[in-house]
């Protein structure tokens, strides 16, 4: 493994520093995600369990950007996958007219921690593989419902800027300015946060009811 030298670009363009923020702009841009979380709980009802989620994208990322230790990969990238599945989750119930189950969201998850930690690069395919089936199944939720279509339109929007700036913005990217205080990951962090809040609502809140997982959902229908 290639050692960056301190002060020199990262992956993400903003220079290595020294103590406990490898990556300060974006280990603090990190909590973006905490902020989301907050504010799912307190403006919807029945999505702890998805604000929970989205917190630890925020806190794993915190980990990756700040003191970087040896478990940094499993802590940013499992609750991201979990989130990811989860939205994935959601919207195949919604198109299938029935419950939200617990399992479908974490069965993917937990089965990709075997690969972050021995087969990083295959890992991240599939992370990417999820991505992708997250983003076409709520993108066939919006044509299906047209109540949702307008916040899909926005969250998509939202990651869609987002992935494009944090990816111009990467080391060698034209967006690159490493001396910069805003860094192009920083924003992607910024808007992919905004965007989870404003997908929450759209999301199936959680019932308990008997015989179902704790993060089990019933919705009525269309």
């Amino acid at each position: 493994m290639t050692t960056i030298p301190l002060d020199a670009p990262g992956p993400g363009c903003e220079p290595l520093a020294p103590g406990l923020l490898a990556e300060p702009v974006a280990a603090v841009t990190s909590l973006a995600f905490v902020v989301a979380a907050l504010v799912i709980v307190l403006t919807t009802r029945g999505r702890s369990g998805y604000a929970l989620l989205v917190a630890g994208v925020g806190v794993g990322s915190v980990i990756a950007h700040g003191p970087d230790p040896a478990y940094a990969d499993l802590a940013h990238d499992l609750p991201l996958v979990a989130t990811l599945a989860f939205v994935a989750a959601d919207s195949a119930a919604a198109l299938r007219r029935r419950s939200r189950s617990w399992w479908w969201w974490a069965g993917p998850t937990v089965a990709l921690v075997p690969l972050i930690l021995l087969a990083p690069r295959i890992a991240d395919l599939a992370q990417a593989g999820i991505a992708v089936l997250a983003v076409a199944l709520t993108v066939w939720r919006a044509a299906r419902d047209p109540a949702s279509r307008t916040r899909i339109a926005w969250t998509v929007g939202l990651l869609a800027v987002g992935a494009v700036i944090g990816t111009l913005s990467r080391a060698g990217g034209p967006l690159c300015v490493p001396e910069s205080v805003i860094q192009g990951h920083a924003v992607w962090h910024v808007l992919a946060s905004a965007a989870l809040v404003v997908l929450a609502p759209a999301l199936a809140p959680v019932t308990r009811s008997r015989g179902q997982g704790p993060w089990s959902a019933r919705r009525s229908s269309w």
